[in-house]
């Protein structure tokens, strides 16, 4: 059944069921310990987009222990950290319109929780992509590989 689903989905005839858009979606929790629940992301090559919800299980303010989650490319990591520190508290430690980030939550403490949407097909061939805290300091801990699978 799902193969005829398919075939008339490449010819157009009938749209995506809601099976094809499970899995994409993921939560990290980062908390008071400079870390993150997970070392890795896989993000499926079947989703149009995919979206990363941060869950700051931490009891800290956002003024004093606030995480994000940064995407990009693996070797802009450390440019946009040094840039996110430049930009500061009030842009979240990312830089404002940085078009190396493919998307980012916003800085949040400890009980809050805050999430991004991005295309998946923003993803480019033969690229290394992370995901990282921009606040400074914690990225030294507080980073993981981000896969298309």
């Amino acid at each position: 059944m799902k193969l005829q689903i398919f075939a008339l989905m490449l010819l157009g005839l009938v749209a995506a069921p809601t099976w094809a858009a499970t899995g994409c979606s993921t939560t990290v929790q980062g908390n008071d310990m400079l870390r993150f629940n997970k070392s890795s992301i896989q993000v499926p090559k079947t989703c149009t987009t995919f979206t990363v919800t941060l869950d700051n299980v931490g009891s800290m303010p956002r003024s004093v222990m606030g995480h994000n989650v940064v995407i990009a490319p693996k070797a802009d990591e450390e440019s946009i950290i040094n840039d996110g520190a430049t930009a500061g508290l009030d842009d979240d430690y990312v830089k404002p319109n940085d078009n190396r980030v493919i998307a980012h939550t916003k800085l949040i403490g400890g009980g809050e929780t805050a999430s991004t949407t991005f295309k998946v097909s923003a993803f480019k061939p033969g690229v290394t992509y992370s995901f990282f805290c921009t606040c400074p300091g914690h990225a030294s801990l507080m980073r993981g590989a981000i896969v298309l699978k």
